[in-house]
């Protein structure tokens, strides 16, 4: 029951973040990603200091190896916010929700890829699906849906990077955090020389949001790796549409973005091969367990 709760809670605050980025269009997505790396790592401090994981903190961060490994992990993971609060601020909520529909088939496409997995022939399917759905967006919407093939990318090789990695979820994002803070923190600093930076220049609402950034992007990862320890992956995998969905839901009913016959074609094309993998990685996880 308390890695159903989590996951639900991870997934949920997940899938209404695009209400929160919305209330700060006067802050670049740049300057939101520096405010949201400083001030997780922060509360992150926190976290790792209450749970005794300071020592495995510091022995990663001399270590060539895992810093190398992190400091992609966390350069990807940059790149998947930088391009969702771009995609909130320009009203691509819907197209954004794509990319996280398509991140279990990437998933997939990168097991035979780079894995060198042999696919299943319903995952064989559910890829193609997934595929012919794109391929409806280049063809009937006029344009390839670059902001879902980017965070779908990001997030599925951040996936098979901290799959690889020797750490848990907390110590890894810690350490990734860490290694994104110098940026960051010049970033700032040279946006607040130059006069520009939100700080001191936005009001009580935008600076209380931006400060609880830190919060806002930690406390679902710890609910995740909560969810993570307690539920099957097949389990796991299912709560995963909730974020997405909830996504697609605010971006139509609350900001009235187009969902039009052809965007909806191409949903319907990923949802089917989404249904196809559920069916079979639930299948798959009944054979193992049997």
């Amino acid at each position: 029951m308390a890695g159903a709760l989590a996951a639900t809670g991870a997934f949920l605050l997940w899938g209404v973040l695009p209400i929160y980025w919305k209330f700060l269009p006067m802050v670049g997505p740049l300057e939101i990603i520096a405010h949201r790396v400083v001030w997780s790592l922060a509360f992150l401090f926190i976290v790792l200091k209450l749970r005794g994981r300071m020592g495995q903190f510091r022995a990663a961060l001399v270590d060539p190896r895992q810093l190398a490994l992190y400091a992609l992990s966390g350069g990807l993971l940059a790149m998947n916010w930088l391009t969702y609060i771009h995609a909130v601020q320009i009203d691509q909520i819907v197209e954004a929700s794509l990319g996280y529909f398509l991140v279990p088939l990437c998933n997939v496409a990168l097991g035979l890829l780079v894995l060198r997995e042999r696919l299943r022939p319903l995952q064989w399917t559910a890829v193609a699906l997934a595929a012919a759905g794109v391929l409806v967006q280049l063809t009937q919407v006029g344009r390839l849906p670059w902001i879902a093939l980017v965070l779908a990318a990001t997030f599925a090789f951040y996936g098979l990077l901290r799959k690889r990695g020797p750490l848990g979820p907390l110590t890894g994002l810690g350490v990734e955090t860490a290694l994104l803070t110098p940026i960051a923190v010049g970033y700032l600093v040279w946006r607040g020389v130059e006069g520009s930076g939100a700080l001191g220049s936005v009001g009580a609402l935008e600076h209380t949001l931006l400060l609880a950034c830190g919060i806002v992007t930690a406390v679902p990862l710890l609910w995740f790796a909560t969810a993570a320890r307690a539920l099957s992956m097949a389990s796991l995998g299912l709560f995963q549409y909730l974020a997405p969905s909830v996504q697609l839901l605010i971006g139509v009913a609350i900001y009235g973005e187009p969902f039009g016959g052809a965007r909806a074609a191409s949903f319907a094309l990923i949802w089917a091969g989404l249904a196809l993998y559920s069916a079979d990685a639930f299948r798959a996880g009944r054979r193992g367990s049997a």
